[in-house]
């Protein structure tokens, strides 16, 4: 059924077939009045106000006459990106573009423009299209009220069983218009904006001294507008974040961290495995005392110990009673049939005291190093210690030496490389939000110049 109001000279219907044929409806053409120039209305009667493309007057299209409302600078003419009278298939459903209006707010002196395309189906009534910086929504006019909460410092709407949070309040002007309108439209027309957003949907009320309309936006990627249309090239790439516009890390941050956590807890079984069927076998221990200043040979060798089983780590820790000292240990690790040597050092330094902050520690009386890999045979240690001179210090220490140890680091560099995905992501996360707020009305930051 056609919309009410459609007029005999709109359409035509075969009526000489024995099959009745779907109506074909037509764009009625008028001529303007100021510069002659030929004028179509493709509304079907539901069209109020038309802007002759030729002289850009703004024409009174409710009387056959067109009489003349507005005249419009050239000066002030854009070039709609949809050309009027193009048609397109969105959502299964054929549109034509018949009118075009730029809207526009000022801060601090710079006018912010935006498009809008006043799309029309004779069996869907209209629908729009609003673009800014390469974004676009398709918005669908709203019959029933959001629910307005004004409540706290962040408004919020509900409409359905969604929740709107308020994101932007202006008063727009209209600053160009092109084609024709189902209402009154004229350069000048202003109006209070609320946008409310819960991507990809955005609410968005416009408040005049005669009434509030609703209207309910969804973002639309510009590939789409562009497939949908037949525009020629590619669709430019859109500018910053919008207000609507999807984040591409939406639901996707909970899962890199529950994907961490099940990972953690795989290498936390890891390490419990290795820990119980690890033998940690101590195959050398004994204890010394040394001190600084004493004459001979300081360095010394241990008895000979076996390393039995596999390849496997040896730890050596040394366990000593300094107390605001110092002492390194140089150390060799030595093939008793081989004479082959693995060389290194071990540092430990213990102190403490007391300071208008209180008491205080640095360092600790005891150190540990892990030998990785190391082949089963017979072995011993070639031991030479250091204290600080001069001065004569002494101390005791322990040498404990245990065999086939499970080596944390592994598992503890595991968990932290198995940790950046999730805190990349969710710093990428919060940036884009960041970057979204940062066109609202609750950006986190500003700035004298904003």
């Amino acid at each position: 059924m056609l919309p009410a109001g459609l007029v005999n000279e709109r359409v035509d219907c075969n009526m000489s077939s024995p099959l009745v044929a779907p109506p074909v409806a037509k764009a009625k053409a008028l001529f303007c009045p100021n510069c002659g120039g030929p004028v179509e209305l493709r509304g079907f009667g539901h069209s109020l106000t038309v802007v002759c493309q030729g002289c850009l007057t703004v024409l009174d299209a409710s009387t056959p006459l067109l009489k003349v409302l507005q005249q419009i600078q050239e000066a002030q003419r854009r070039t709609p990106i949809i050309p009027l009278g193009t048609r397109g298939e969105l959502a299964g459903v054929e549109w034509e573009a018949i009118g075009f209006q730029t809207r526009g707010i000022k801060s601090d002196g710079v006018l912010y423009e935006w498009s809008e395309y006043l799309l029309f189906s004779p069996y869907r009534g209209f629908r729009y299209l609003t673009e800014y910086n390469g974004h676009w929504n398709i918005v669908t006019p709203l019959e029933s009220m959001p629910t307005r909460v004004t409540a706290g410092k962040r408004p919020v709407a509900s409409f359905g069983d969604r929740v709107f949070k308020h994101f932007s309040g202006a008063q727009a002007a209209t600053t160009f218009v092109l084609g024709e309108f189902p209402w009154r439209v004229k350069v000048g027309d202003k109006a209070l904006c609320d946008d409310f957003v819960d991507p990809p949907l955005m609410l968005s009320s416009e408040t005049t001294e005669d009434e509030v309309t609703w209207s309910k936006g969804e973002y639309t990627p510009g590939a789409e507008i562009w497939k949908a249309f037949g525009l020629p090239g590619t669709a430019p790439r859109p500018q910053g974040v919008f207000a609507n516009q999807p984040s591409p890390f939406a639901g996707k941050i909970g899962g890199f961290w529950g994907t961490f956590g099940w990972m953690v807890l795989i290498v936390i079984g890891l390490a419990a495995f290795f820990a119980i069927f690890s033998r940690q076998d101590v195959v050398f221990h004994e204890s010394y005392r040394f001190a600084s200043g004493q004459s001979g040979e300081t360095s010394f060798v241990t008895p000979v110990f076996d390393l039995e089983g596999r390849t496997s780590t040896l730890e050596l820790a040394v366990v000593t009673n300094l107390s605001n000292d110092w002492a390194y240990f140089n150390f060799g690790l030595i093939d008793a049939e081989s004479g082959t040597a693995f060389n290194f050092g071990r540092e430990v330094s213990a102190y403490s005291g007391t300071d208008s902050d209180g008491a205080w520690t640095e360092g600790s009386s005891s150190s540990s190093v892990m030998i990785p890999s190391v082949p089963p045979g017979r072995y011993y240690l070639w031991v030479e210690p250091e204290m600080q001179t001069p001065g004569r210090h002494s101390m005791y220490y322990q040498l404990v030496l245990r065999h086939d140890v499970p080596n944390y680091t592994w598992f503890w560099l595991a968990a932290l490389l198995l940790l950046i995905p999730p805190i990349v992501y969710t710093i990428r996360a919060r940036a884009f939000e960041t970057r979204r707020l940062m066109e609202s009305d609750y950006a986190p930051v500003s700035s004298g110049d904003d």
